[in-house]
Order: C-alpha cells, then structure tokens, then sequence
C-alpha cells in the first residue's frame, strides 16, 4: 500500500541514469498487469537517449520533463492482437499504472503522459518511433531520479462511495 498511497507524479529529474536493473524491474511490473482474456497487446520501447527524448517532448505539448528524463517508456498494443473489442487500452493503462506504483517503490519518479486518444499525439508518436500500422501509441512515461519532493495526499473520499444503491 506504501507504493500506492504516496506515488505522485514527478516531473523534474536528476541526470543520474536508470539501471538495467530497474529498467526490468518496471518492465515486469507492466507485463504483470492484468489483461482482458490474457490478451496483453502491450508493447514497450525503452528510451535513453536524449535527443529522441528531446524529439518526444516536442511531440507532447505536455510533455516537457522528457527533456530532463534519463529515461522514457513508450506504450503501446498491437491491434492485431486485441481479442476482446477494445480492450486494448484499458490492459495498456493497467501496465501503466503498475509501471508507476514500481517506480515509486524504487524510489524512482515517473509521470504518464497520455497520447491515446488524442490524433494528433498518436500521429506524432508513431512516426517519431517508426511504428507500423498495426501498433498503436498508448502512453510514454517519463522516469528518473526525482530531483523534487511531492508528499502523499490524502485522496480517500467517502462521499464518493456508496454501497448498494446509489444514493
């Protein structure tokens, strides 16, 4: 519960480089997700290198902290192997969301860029990688060293439980 309750998003980061070690370790808190029909579409680029980062930056208008990131992870799926009508994407963001939670318990720090749904991010996403056809631009998560302090929220609301009915 510690990774979940105090994960927040970071956007500013230390050069310090992510290790292989790490790099993994996220990779396999991603493919760990839970998948529609164990469908998982996903797939993974792993980027180090700072003008492709730079490049991505300018392809999110959100995304600026990719230039001071070591380190990036694009998601994407393959629509090819989406069995169950769109799923894709709710896998992807499952991924995602554990990638997230294990940066945080590395004492990592990482920030979601979304790029599905928005057209014009997918486009820009896609051709700056050289996707094919059939793969579809997700998300790209930015990870590094965090070179700011966020402390947890508390986040719980009641009022937005009901049990039952809703009432």
């Amino acid at each position: 519960m510690d990774a979940i309750l105090t994960r927040r998003t970071i956007r500013k980061f230390k050069a310090d480089a992510v290790s292989e070690q790490d790099i993994r370790y996220l990779l396999e808190a991603a493919m760990s997700a839970p998948s529609t029909g164990k469908q998982e579409p996903w797939y993974f680029m792993v980027i180090t290198d700072k003008e492709t980062l730079a490049a991505a930056a300018d392809a999110q208008k959100h995304g600026p902290m990719l230039k001071q990131a070591p380190l990036a992870i694009v998601v994407a799926y393959d629509k090819t192997l989406e069995v169950h009508k769109n799923t894709a994407q709710l896998d992807c963001a499952a991924a995602t969301q554990n990638m997230l939670v294990a940066a945080n318990s590395k004492g990592l720090g990482a920030a979601w860029l979304g790029v599905y749904p928005d057209a014009d991010k997918m486009k820009a996403v896609k051709k700056l990688f050289c996707m094919p056809a059939n793969i579809v631009p997700f998300a790209i998560v930015a990870v590094g060293h965090p070179a700011e302090d966020k402390y947890p929220k508390a986040r719980f609301a009641k009022s937005r439980v009901h049990y039952g009915v809703w009432q």
